[in-house]
């Protein structure tokens, strides 16, 4: 049986990115979904969340100036999800730029909505850039400058999720191999 990404057009796949109004990992106040398919950009998702918790952490909301006064009246992470996990029906496997924050996120958020985590593979840019490139610092906003990747807005999850997806476009074409 073919998977659905091994045609010759490659994988397809997501970047995920999550932003966390404080420490705990059931704390998602945004998430950044971009699907790619045949090698190309095919659907961009954003959505603030509402997260359990009306406190958010000072540190969290001066690394992406979410607060409870942006999401008070957003969907919960459920809702959110019911509508994203759409997104990743058919896909070979998810990425993240520090993909064991994100997978953790989504795997305590899942946890904490009574639901299940998608069962795809899980990679991590990071990584894979530290094996590609080799360079001292491998930040989402140093690779995407090594790489020329725009990074307009970062830790919006949406523009976090677009360059993580084409940093992963990068590493395929030099040859990466999830």
């Amino acid at each position: 049986m073919t998977r659905p990404g091994a045609q010759r057009n490659g994988p397809s796949f997501a970047a995920i990115d999550f932003e966390t109004a404080d420490a705990k990992r059931d704390s998602a106040c945004a998430i950044g979904i971009v699907v790619v398919r045949a090698q190309k950009v095919a659907v961009r998702y954003q959505s603030l969340i509402r997260p359990p918790r009306k406190a958010f952490s000072p540190f969290c909301v001066g690394v992406h100036g979410i607060t409870w006064g942006m999401v008070r009246n957003e969907r919960s992470f459920a809702e959110v999800w019911a509508e994203a996990e759409a997104l990743l029906c058919g896909l070979d496997f998810l990425v993240a730029h520090n993909a064991s924050f994100d997978n953790s996120v989504l795997r305590a958020c899942c946890q904490a909505a009574g639901l299940p985590p998608p069962e795809l593979p899980f990679h991590c840019t990071v990584c894979t850039s530290r094996e590609l490139w080799r360079q001292p610092h491998n930040t989402l906003s140093d690779v995407c400058s090594l790489l020329g990747i725009p990074l307009e807005n970062h830790h919006d999850a949406l523009c976090d999720a677009e360059a993580c997806a084409h940093i992963a476009l990068n590493a395929l074409q030099a040859g990466w191999r999830p």
